[in-house]
């Protein structure tokens, strides 16, 4: 006695799962081969040209590339920190202010300009015009936004001017 008679199975029924089984296994192993010949296609573009050996030069070249740019950023990264230095100590707030010295004169022909740098540091030139005498200039040191000498209401402006130039 067969197990199929032991539980009263028709074989038929058996058959055509069987068969049905068979093409969904067909279909899978289809769509396999055809996804294994995509993958197939694509290396051997990969590869076209080139042997195991020619890859790993490439490859190689490519890292040696990388290590170049890496040397190179370095480089500049260095330039640009002594550039950030440097640049303190230049002038970067500036600021003029006219007026009228004398009142014989009008059309505010004296000045004031002030050249400090990062810190405040630098410089007040004042210039003075007078049609009788002529013109005198004056240069004034600044060191952390203060003056050690006595200055005007023109220079006192210009200075705050500056001081706040980006502000």
């Amino acid at each position: 006695m067969s197990i199929l008679e032991t539980y009263n199975i028709n074989s038929e029924y058996v058959i055509l799962g069987l068969c049905g089984v068979t093409l969904i296994l067909l279909i899978l192993l289809i769509i396999n081969m055809a996804s294994v010949s995509k993958i197939k296609k694509r290396y051997n573009r990969f590869m076209e040209g080139k042997n195991g050996r020619n890859l790993e030069e490439a490859i190689m070249e490519k890292f040696a590339a990388i290590d170049d740019l890496e040397a190179e950023t370095d480089s500049i990264n260095s330039k640009i920190v002594g550039i950030d230095r440097r640049l303190k100590k230049a002038y970067q707030k500036y600021s003029i202010v006219k007026y009228d010295a004398f009142s014989e004169i009008g059309g505010k022909l004296s000045f004031v300009i002030v050249l400090l740098t990062d810190e405040n540091d630098g410089i007040i030139i004042n210039s003075m015009h007078s049609s009788k005498e002529g013109c005198y200039t004056y240069a004034k040191e600044v060191e952390n936004g203060e003056v050690n000498t006595m200055i005007s209401s023109e220079e006192e402006e210009a200075l705050k001017k500056a001081i706040n130039f980006n502000n």
